[in-house]
């Protein structure tokens, strides 16, 4: 066994729901099905959009460290506890997460409204880090009225706001949402200037200590 060196400083996390320790974890006693549902999990939750599915060629024998019959049996046993769900159209066949999102985008896909969508997904995915993996990488960890905020910010700001304004207060070492917050306001109520803020960006926190940001330099 090849010893583990441990998990580095910029790790991203995975969501997985709480029922998967509650109610699946002490029953499956199977090594297959347990590293296929993770690694479903984990696929799916870094998926961005409705359609969130997998083929069986995206189990990846080699990342699962199992045999192409041992992915199949995993899966299998996978179907048939529940945890993931199967939808066909046609010659199509893709797998869903037993969650109510995943049961609706499987219908709709068995109905072949979503045959476009299949096709674009069965390719590997590109990840881009989403706004709540940004924040657990540059200020702490989430909490329920954390994450509120930042869908909030999600829906009004462009994620290239988002990614510069968390960028500026890394770099002026002020890892506090609100101070993240004011920045993309004032951009949004008077202008952003791309250039202008890349530079100040560059030359630390002096700007923003003379701006209406100063009152969260200190902030938690």
């Amino acid at each position: 066994m090849t010893s583990f060196k441990g998990f580095t400083d910029s790790e991203s996390f995975t969501q997985i729901p709480d029922m998967f320790f509650q109610r699946l974890l002490p029953e499956i006693d199977d090594a297959a099905e347990l590293k296929v549902t993770l690694f479903f999990l984990w696929r799916v939750g870094h998926m961005e959009g409705p359609f969130r599915a997998l083929c069986q060629t995206d189990f990846e024998v080699q990342a699962l460290g199992l045999s192409a019959d041992e992915v199949s049996e995993g899966l299998e046993k996978a179907l048939l506890r529940g945890s993931i769900l199967q939808a066909e159209h046609d010659a199509d066949v893709f797998y869903f997460l037993n969650s109510p999102r995943g049961r609706a985008a499987a219908e709709a896909f068995a109905q072949g409204n979503w045959r476009e969508s299949a096709k674009i997904m069965s390719s590997p995915v590109v990840e881009r880090p989403n706004i709540f993996k940004l924040y657990e990488e540059n200020i702490g960890p989430l909490t329920p009225m954390i994450a509120d905020m930042l869908k909030d910010a999600e829906e009004t700001y462009s994620q290239e706001w988002i990614e510069e304004a968390l960028e500026i207060a890394v770099r002026n070492n002020v890892r506090n949402w609100k101070y993240v917050e004011a920045i993309l306001k004032r951009w949004k109520e008077k202008g952003k200037h791309e250039g202008k803020d890349r530079q100040d960006a560059g030359k630390g926190s002096e700007r923003y200590t003379k701006s209406e940001f100063e009152e969260y330099l200190n902030g938690n």
